[in-house]
């Protein structure tokens, strides 16, 4: 069994092609059940279509983040071993929908996602809050998740040559979140409010379009990882700390391997490797992907957004019914 490497590139690319193909085919799959008020159905279809394309891929996988234990299947959950067994030793954190609640009532930004890097790089994150800050390329290295946020955005600022003023901050529309947009205002900047899916705000800090500065606040872990992941191939930076909320969730962070379960975790703690990639599909229409659909033709429309070291592509693509 081969690991992968840095000299490996074409190893990666081509096996984030084969995740790309993944994600397309978990979001088709979830596209019977937008706005169809049950979220247990479509998480089940986006799993059952996840699951059946990665054990076509030739690789040794592993589920690092998923979305829960083992007794909880038929989630893809976490210890749970994909792919045909031969090829590259991965570890995989993933999400076939990224916004179950989304899809069930037909609202924006539901994505299926995916981040994938070599074995044993990846931050094996309990299914518990994080706080998270996440900036662009521009910003990195000037982020520091022990001080306060008004602290970040002056160091922000600075670094992408901009007046406090200017700033854009992504923040989840969350009361435990009043404080984050307090010192946003009382900076003169503006906050920029999202319900659901953090993931996309973290990526959008690092494309230019988008116009989003920072991410901040407090959400699931195990989407702060798969951030992470997307980050560091974009050249961004990511910061975080896990909030165990009792002492059973405490034990459980060191039994994983985290020595300090309060402990702040920069982009290297969570994602110690550079051979990794991200590959995300919209389900349903947001900042960053539009959402699947049917074209007149009878065919499935997709958009997607895969990134590895130092590359990114939007896909768009049409696939028949042989596809899915």
């Amino acid at each position: 069994m081969s690991r992968l490497n840095i000299e490996q590139k074409e190893c990666i690319q081509s096996l984030a092609d084969e995740f790309l193909t993944v994600a397309q085919k978990a979001a088709i799959g979830v596209y019977p059940w937008i706005g169809k008020g049950n979220k247990n159905e479509a998480d089940g279809a986006g799993t059952e279509a996840m699951r059946n394309e990665m054990n076509r891929i030739n690789m040794n996988a592993v589920i690092v983040i998923g979305e829960g234990e083992m007794d909880e299947a038929p989630m893809l959950y976490i210890g749970e071993k994909l792919g045909t067994g031969n090829g590259p030793q991965v570890d995989i954190a993933v999400d076939p929908v990224e916004g179950t609640t989304l899809v069930a009532k037909g609202q924006d930004n539901s994505l299926a996602v995916i981040a994938v890097s070599e074995q044993g790089t990846l931050l094996h994150a309990p299914d518990m809050y994080m706080e998270k800050i996440a900036v662009g390329p521009r910003a990195r290295g000037r982020i520091d998740i022990n001080v306060s946020l008004t602290e970040n955005m002056q160091s922000v600022a600075k670094a992408l040559g901009k007046d406090t003023s200017e700033l854009t901050v992504m923040i989840q529309d969350r009361p435990r979140h009043d404080y984050l947009m307090k010192q946003v205002f009382e900076v003169g900047a503006k906050v920029r409010l999202f319900s659901d899916v953090d993931i996309t705000g973290a990526i959008a800090t690092a494309i230019d379009e988008l116009d989003v500065d920072i991410l901040v606040g407090t959400g699931g872990a195990p989407e702060g990882v798969i951030a992470a992941v997307a980050l560091k191939c974009l050249g961004g930076d990511f910061q975080g700390r896990l909030i165990p909320e009792t002492e059973e969730e405490s034990e459980r962070c060191v039994k994983m391997g985290l020595a300090d379960p309060h402990a702040a975790l920069t982009m290297n703690d969570i994602v110690k490797s550079d051979d990794c990639f991200f590959a995300a599909t919209g389900i349903t229409d947001g900042p960053l992907l539009k959402g699947v659909y049917k074209k007149e033709n009878g065919k499935m429309a997709t958009h997607s957004f895969v990134v590895t070291t130092g590359y990114s592509q939007f896909i768009e693509a049409q696939h028949d019914v042989l596809f899915i």
